[in-house]
This record gives C-alpha cells, sequence and structure tokens, in this order.
C-alpha cells in the first residue's frame, strides 16, 4: 500500500515538474507583469496625490499675491506652477484668477496667454470651457471675431452650450450677421432655465433684434420658424 502511494505521489511530482517546465516561465512573467502593474499604480497615485498637495499650497501662494495686487509676482507664481504641476486643476484655476488680474491690470496680452493655455491644456473640460467663452471676449475686443467664433467652434459640455451660443450670437450680432445672431440666441434661450436670469437677458437681446421668443421656444420647438419670420 505504501509503495502504491510512493508510486502516485512520485507520479504526481513529474506531472508538476512536467508542468513546471513547459509554463513555469510564462506563469513567472505574467506574476511579475501583474505585480509590476499593481506597483506602477500605487506609484502613480502617491504621485498623483503629492502633486496635488504641493500645487495647493502654490495656489494658496498665487491667491495671497492676487489679493497683494502684485501682478509681476502672480505671473511668475503662475509660470511656475505650469512648470510644475500642469496637470492639476489647481493650476488651472491659478491660471483663470491670474488672466482676471492681468485684464483688470490693463495687460490684456498677459490675460489672453494665461487663458489660452488654460483653454488648450486644461484636463478638465469645465475650466477649459470657462477659459474659452472669457477668451473670447478679450478676442471680441480686439474685434478678432473669426477667431473668436473658431474658438468657440468646437464640443462644449452640456453646461456651456447656452452661454457658448449667446457669445457667438454676441460676435455675430458685431459682424452684422443677423441671421446668425439670431438663431444663436434662440439656441441659448431654450438651453437655458426658465428662471435664470441670464436667459431673460438673451430674451432682450431677441427682443432688440425683433423676436419675441414663444412657447415653442422654451420647449424647444418652432426656432427656425421664428428666425425666419424676424428676418
Amino acid at each position: 500500500m505504501a509503495n502504491h502511494l510512493d508510486l502516485e505521489e512520485q507520479e504526481q511530482l513529474d506531472e508538476l515538474k512536467h508542468f513546471w517546465m513547459q509554463y513555469g516561465n510564462l506563469i513567472t512573467w505574467g506574476l511579475i507583469i501583474v505585480l509590476g502593474a499593481v506597483a506602477a499604480w500605487n506609484g502613480y497615485q502617491y504621485w498623483q496625490r503629492s502633486q496635488a498637495v504641493q500645487a495647493s499650497a502654490m495656489f494658496d501662494e498665487v491667491e495671497r499675491v492676487v489679493r497683494s495686487g502684485d501682478v509681476s509676482k502672480a505671473e511668475r507664481a503662475f509660470s511656475d506652477m505650469r512648470d510644475r504641476f500642469a496637470s492639476t486643476t489647481y493650476t488651472q484655476q491659478a491660471g483663470l484668477l491670474v488672466a482676471k488680474m492681468s485684464y483688470e491690470a490693463g495687460k490684456p496680452d498677459t490675460a489672453k496667454a494665461a487663458l489660452t493655455w488654460v483653454a488648450e491644456k486644461a484636463s478638465d473640460k469645465g475650466y477649459a470651457s470657462v477659459a474659452r467663452l472669457r477668451l473670447s471676449g478679450l478676442l471680441m475686443e480686439s474685434k478678432a471675431y473669426d477667431e473668436a467664433l473658431k474658438l468657440l467652434g468646437g464640443d462644449t459640455p452640456e453646461e456651456f452650450q447656452a452661454l457658448t451660443a449667446d457669445r457667438k450670437g454676441d460676435i455675430y450680432a458685431l459682424q452684422g450677421k443677423k441671421a446668425e445672431a439670431k438663431a444663436e440666441y434662440l439656441k441659448a434661450f431654450k438651453a437655458f432655465d426658465e428662471r435664470s436670469d441670464y436667459r431673460r437677458l438673451v430674451e432682450v437681446k431677441l427682443n432688440a433684434m425683433g423676436v419675441t421668443p414663444g412657447p415653442s421656444e422654451s420647449e424647444g420647438a418652432g426656432a427656425a420658424t421664428a428666425v425666419g419670420n424676424a428676418k
């Protein structure tokens, strides 16, 4: 009986050796890849947390400098954040903050540069949309209407579509393109919440163009008819 068990164990051992000789390297490399991926993911998560903490501290510094009114220092702090923590939302917030400060300080070119960076580099679509809207406003002031429209022509998150349509309407109105302006204002009017003050402002713009948006526009129907009647 003992010999029989010994033979069975030996056979199993031989099968195991054969299996390991055939697949051992493959299994080992598979484990190395899996464990390496886990380690890399944990390392990346740690790096992201570290970046966020450092970026947060730098953003606090940018806010402090902005409150002090020192434009040059704020620009340098933002430039440092871009170089070190470009992927963090803190840097995108800092860009919007510094752009606003620069514009109010009479430095529109600096404001444009900061907004352009946020619009092109921001990982957060919301911040990118805000930057595009603000930048389009600066382009409107310099009468770069086609450039402003091109800037607003990309993909826009749903929550920013009404504001984008309204801004396009403003640009078309300044270009004297009334039909296009009316179409964009109607689009904005439909997209804004009925209780929104901004919606009332868009309605005033439409009224000034001879358009009185009715219930059909509120429900998203009949916009084309209203535009046709208003031409």
